[in-house]
């Protein structure tokens, strides 16, 4: 079986669209066909039902950069006092639950920022009835007229089987999520990578998360149209 669940990023070249731009609007369909994985040649649809704001962006960024831990820092007053000083400052830190909490890890955050989110749309094959939620769908123009779109989610491409395994040489990554690129030319043509086999990060121009290496990335979803 395959699995699918995409959230969709996007960027335009420059300021990305207003809130209002990005939420509103009929319900965007792109069909698709898998390539480079075990079970290439499948058709994919791809329903958005509305696309995410700014803030919902933002909120992605943040788990991808969670706030650097403080960790235990011996106060000024305790240092050169020995190990006795030191063991006190730290008993009482654990006692009274003074120390901050580690942040989540950086997937395991993404993770969750996309399982509180809502659902916006569905990913559908065309031949089966299964269908996977999009939590999060973000766009924004290219220089060309075209459009970068980027899709991810809570689960992972090939969670219930090896549809989506990568077929050599390409290397699966690890992530239990799906994060999807979509870069379409002005007539809403174009081609889609992943997670998959792609790490992930935070785009600089687009802030958002995106693929980390698209241009290296190999091509997941072809023959993508609106």
């Amino acid at each position: 079986m395959l699995g699918v669940v995409f959230v969709l990023i996007s960027r335009w070249a420059g300021a990305g669209l207003p809130p209002e731009a990005q939420a509103a609007g009929p319900e965007t369909t792109f069909t698709a066909t898998s390539a480079n994985v075990n079970d290439a040649g499948r058709g994919v649809k791809i329903n958005i039902l509305r696309w995410s704001n700014d803030d919902d962006r933002n909120t992605l960024v943040a788990a991808m950069n969670p706030p650097a831990q403080r960790g235990n820092a011996e106060p000024a007053g305790e240092r050169g006092r020995g190990g006795a000083g030191r063991g006190a400052v730290g008993a009482r830190g654990r006692g009274r639950g003074d120390a901050p909490a580690a942040p989540p890890k950086p997937m395991a955050a993404v993770i969750a920022a996309l399982e509180r989110a809502p659902t916006i749309g569905y990913v559908w094959l065309n031949d089966s009835n299964i269908g996977y939620a999009i939590r999060y769908a973000y766009r924004t123009p290219m220089p060309d007229g075209g459009e970068r779109i980027f899709l991810a989610s809570n689960r992972r491409f090939g969670d219930t089987g090896t549809s989506w395994k990568p077929v050599a040489p390409a290397t699966a990554t690890d992530y239990d999520f799906t994060i999807i690129e979509l870069r379409l030319d002005s007539k809403g043509s174009g081609e889609g990578k992943a997670s998959i086999n792609t790490k992930v990060a935070v785009d600089a121009d687009a802030k958002t998360i995106a693929l980390e290496s698209y241009a290296a990335a190999p091509v997941v979803l072809k023959n993508v149209r609106r």
